[in-house]
């Protein structure tokens, strides 16, 4: 099946009460783990890469890994650029076969952000690729994303700017944060934010980025393993299930997929010294991410059996 838009998945998730998971991929491992599991639950997916992937793995490697997956698997699957700088960027993975973007102009000016969004809008849509924006910021830490403080979004705002951008998703800040490390006190989401944008924004989809939860057991197998990962704490799954109950068509998860990886890998390399073929850990920790996902579709998302 060849790489779709997330057009027909949001259109669904929206009137069945799902998100699609939105999965960062970094290398083989990643994307297999991610595909087995979709397989396994019968789920739409997003593979999304971000600036620090295109950099770590290549833009060309990781194309041809997604066509060798696809090539393999019976699923609709979206490529999508997390994180987009700039036009520039957003123009090169549209020509090298993405078929969704996202911009973010959510640091600049309100109408600057408007004005990088519609010119990617343009060029996207005169080639079949979706657009998301962000509107509103994300405090936290991840790859090229380093914000101090969280700017949550405006509703009124938010409808003002689909309409002049003419993006297709949009991101909105109520609380998630990017990186392991996302609350201090209670977990908290801004649901009563999220209703009005959906009143302004009837059947509009809606992006949570920095929606990991960080689950504790992975924090701790970490820790027993010798990393030093103090204070993590994430999304709680249940608010974030009903995000997606609600207008929330997407979710991403990165950073539960890195700790799941990196804590089953240093389980492995302690219990089994005299291992160093990479092939005997990187099979653990694709079957981790496999796990990982494959429950995150069942618990959170709730997009099994949804193609």
């Amino acid at each position: 099946m060849p790489l779709t838009t997330p057009k027909e998945m949001f259109a669904r998730g929206y009137a069945e009460g799902f998100a699609v998971g939105g999965f960062n991929v970094n290398n083989m491992e990643i994307i297999q783990g991610i595909m087995e599991a979709g397989n396994l639950e019968k789920s739409p997916l997003i593979l999304q890469v971000s600036a620090g992937a295109r950099r770590y793995a290549g833009q060309g490697y990781i194309i041809k890994l997604m066509e060798a997956a696809l090539a393999e698997n019976d699923l609709p699957v979206c490529l999508h650029l997390d994180h987009g700088q700039n036009f520039e960027i957003c123009k090169e993975v549209i020509d090298g076969g993405f078929t969704s973007v996202m911009i973010d102009g959510s640091h600049l000016p309100y109408e600057e952000n408007i004005a990088l969004t519609r010119k990617v809008v343009d060029y996207a849509h005169d080639r079949g690729v979706w657009v998301e924006a962000e509107l509103g910021q994300l405090a936290g830490v991840e790859d090229d994303v380093d914000v101090e403080h969280s700017v949550y979004t405006n509703p009124d705002q938010a409808a003002d700017f689909v309409g002049r951008s003419g993006c297709d998703s949009l991101a909105i800040a109520i609380g998630t944060s990017h990186g392991a490390y996302k609350f201090a006190g209670e977990a908290k989401l801004d649901f009563d934010r999220l209703e009005k944008i959906k009143a302004l924004l009837p059947g509009y989809p809606i992006v949570l980025h920095g929606a990991s939860s960080v689950p504790q057991e992975f924090v701790e197998m970490a820790n027993q393993y010798g990393a030093q990962i103090a204070g993590a704490k994430g999304v709680p799954e249940d608010l974030l299930r009903k995000a997606a109950a609600s207008a929330v068509c997407k979710i991403n998860i990165d950073t539960d997929i890195r700790l799941a990886m990196t804590a089953t890998i240093r389980k492995y390399l302690v219990e089994n010294p005299s291992h160093f073929d990479p092939r005997q850990y990187l099979q653990v920790a694709r079957n981790a991410v496999r796990d990982m996902v494959a429950h995150k579709i069942r618990n959170v998302l709730g997009s099994s059996n949804k193609i």
